[in-house]
């Protein structure tokens, strides 16, 4: 810590309607005006994400920077319910909100958005609006689109991950003010949130297709909307933050992009690792983009990481590699590696036409990792031959030089089906001597939207169709004496939902290959500054009172056929602990999660998804717990949701409800 900081534990932030934003700020002791910098989200300033977001403020404020902690409408102590994701209301309150910051006596008139996830969602979209005070944005693991790069969807297939999500966030949206801010008025605020709180999957599966409900907020569909300078931040083992070189590409206004070995986690906290300072990088970016110093004005747009092979297994462990830079993106020197399928072989010349027919059982994708990687024990990917070995696979010769891969694989193949609608699972893995098999990008399409998100068209069973699917960029060496394994399925559960019949796949040798983004090497590379180590504030006072225990499972019922994967968490994944106390407010928190994933290997009808949370909340006489349970199913023709939440108010029952929605399945 550099100066010594002054921190408002809350402040209320008016909007024109009457309405108020709850903040938490961190200011330069001693007065005067800085640049702001804005965290705005709805996770909650005091308490859920207090011990993330305290270490960040607090050391940008010790470097001169008044730091606010915003809870979006309907969250944390602000007003309001919140009832859906990014809702236009919640960008019309950050052009407020921002205007409101720029006019403080503390603030020099410059505001920067920084944010995670769907702070950095939020970053983009308010961003896209243009306001007069909005000098730059720091948008870190957030996808340029809502229906392909968010939980939702991946190539118009169904993210089982969906599931939990929308679980979470009615969990999330049951969570009542505090009432050492609220007064007595807490009470009913919260009774008001649990009586308006469907879970949000229930209008998500009305919109299957890519239609205005997901292009409202989506940068990918108006990227000279955004006009403000923006540092865009991820890592390769987030699905949702591989839009860093996409945003490279498409934004025109001066960008810089980060994209690591990392999960869904800031860069100084990166898992895998290594990590970084990222916290450095910000002040270097605010640097150039606020006072026209050096900064990062000689850095390169695009700098990345590119791993190594190392033993897969379901726990994170430190990548080697090493990091390179690109000037540009897309970069002119990437250069193009075909590979040309052929019978179990991936071969440099077009073989003799053939035809390769495969069957996958519903139980393929059981080693892949957890969606969305939160640093969780247990949801790495594991060794993939058990997933290989029930697909149809081909192999490259070992490499006999290094191969860089930097960007994405593309994968031209003429297939039939024998099915309107069909799924495409796509698997680069690295292949080494001992057979092991490390998975290095995933590639999904949901063949019915093979030409559009927007407008899907049914296969023609039997037809041959030309199809091409683009892999999500990513950064990889194959050493000498690895493989490259394209492992191709029709199914990949639990990561995106089966469609309603078992497929057979027929894929035509001689007319299919698999593009690489080859990146030779340069001697540019050894000079590219290295980052520094990573850098925080002090870590919030934290008292864990029963530790964690999590536990995954992967079983299967001989006498039924069931596979079940279950996932158990008592605490681990909201918190270091099942219960612990934020040390500083008095606060004790508690959180566990069951989730189980059930389906036959003959029978994708069978497939079902269980999730059950519960969340408490105590300080002397103040005792709240919350649960809720969600459970998706699939019928030939529908998807059917149900839904419970409960609430007690020390002890007592205080809202039970149940919802059950029935959505058409409309090509998924």
């Amino acid at each position: 810590m550099r100066h010594p900081i002054d921190i408002t534990e809350n402040l209320f932030i008016p909007l024109p309607d009457g309405r108020r934003l709850a903040a938490r700020l961190w200011c330069p002791a001693g007065g005067g005006r800085h640049a702001a910098i804005v965290e705005y989200m709805p996770y909650r300033k005091r308490d859920a994400t207090r011990s993330r977001d305290e270490p960040i403020h607090a050391w940008l404020a010790a470097r001169g920077h008044a730091c606010l902690r915003v809870d979006m409408h309907g969250s944390g102590d602000s007003d309001g319910v919140l009832r859906q994701e990014f809702q236009a209301r919640e960008q019309d309150d950050a052009v407020d909100m921002i205007a409101w910051i720029a006019a403080q006596p503390w603030c020099d008139g410059d505001v920067v958005l920084l944010g995670k996830s769907w702070g950095g969602f939020s970053a983009l979209m308010a961003a896209m609006r243009r306001p007069p005070a909005l000098r730059a944005i720091v948008a870190v693991c957030a996808g340029d689109d809502r229906y392909d790069q968010s939980l939702h969807f991946t190539g118009g297939a169904l993210l089982c991950e969906t599931l939990w999500w929308s679980d979470a966030m009615m969990l999330f949206n049951m969570r009542p003010t505090d009432p050492a801010i609220s007064g007595a008025a807490w009470r009913e605020r919260w009774l008001e949130r649990l009586a308006e709180n469907p879970p949000w999957l229930g209008e998500w599966l009305h919109h299957l297709r890519r239609d205005d409900f997901w292009r409202h907020g989506s940068v990918s569909d108006a990227p000279a909307a955004i006009a403000c300078p923006v540092l865009a931040v991820g890592g390769w083992a987030d699905y949702i933050s591989r839009s860093v070189p996409r945003l490279m590409a498409s934004l025109s206004v001066p960008r810089w992009g980060i994209a690591g070995p990392w999960g869904h986690h800031y860069p100084q906290d990166g898992i895998p690792g290594p990590a970084i300072g990222f916290l450095q990088e910000v002040v270097r970016f605010l640097d150039t983009v606020l006072t026209g110093g050096p900064g990062l004005a000689d850095t390169p747009m695009f700098r990345a990481w590119i791993g190594e092979f190392h033993a897969p297994g379901p726990m994170h462990v430190d990548q080697a590699g090493r990091w390179v830079a690109e000037a540009e993106w897309p970069s002119p020197h990437i250069l193009s590696r075909v590979l040309h399928l052929d019978a179990g072989t991936l071969a440099a010349a077009a073989p003799p036409p053939v035809m390769l027919q495969h069957r996958s059982p519903q139980t393929v994708g059981l080693c892949a990792p957890e969606w969305l990687s939160q640093a969780v024990p247990g949801e790495a990917p594991m060794d993939q031959r058990p997933d290989d070995g029930q697909s149809l696979c081909f192999d490259s010769a070992p490499f006999v030089a290094r191969l860089d891969m930097l960007g994405s694989a593309v994968l031209d193949i003429e297939l039939a089906v024998d099915r309107p609608l069909a799924l495409l699972a796509a698997r680069l893995n690295a292949v080494a001597p001992d057979g092991t098999s490390l998975r290095v990008t995933l590639g999904i399409l949901n063949l019915t939207h093979r030409d559009s998100d927007a407008e899907p068209v049914p296969m023609v069973p039997g037809g041959r169709t030309r199809i091409r699917l683009v892999f999500p960029e990513v950064g990889y060496s194959f050493a000498p004496g690895e493989r490259i394994r394209l492992a191709l399925s029709t199914t990949y559960w639990p990561i995106v939902w089966p469609g309603p019949a078992p497929v057979a796949l027929t894929v035509f040798i001689g007319a299919s290959r698999l593009t690489l983004p080859e990146r030779p090497p340069r001697q540019a590379d050894a000079g590219l500054r290295p980052f520094d180590p990573p850098a925080a504030g002090p870590p919030t006072p934290i008292t864990v009172l029963e530790p964690a225990r999590i536990a995954r499972r992967i079983s299967h019922d001989l006498m039924t056929g069931i596979h079940t994967l279950e996932v158990s968490g008592d605490g681990g994944f909201l918190g270091p602990g099942r219960r612990y106390r934020l040390d500083d407010t008095g606060t004790i928190m508690g959180h566990a999660l069951r989730k189980r994933c059930i389906i036959a290997a003959d029978d994708p009808l069978s497939a079902c998804i269980e999730i059950a949370e519960d969340m408490e909340f105590e300080r002397g006489d103040w005792i709240v717990t919350l649960a809720t349970t969600t459970q998706l199913t699939a019928s030939v023709s529908d998807f059917i949701l149900e839904a419970t939440t409960r609430a007690t108010d020390a002890g007592a029952v205080v809202h039970e409800k149940t919802w059950r929605v029935t959505a058409p399945r409309d090509l998924v």
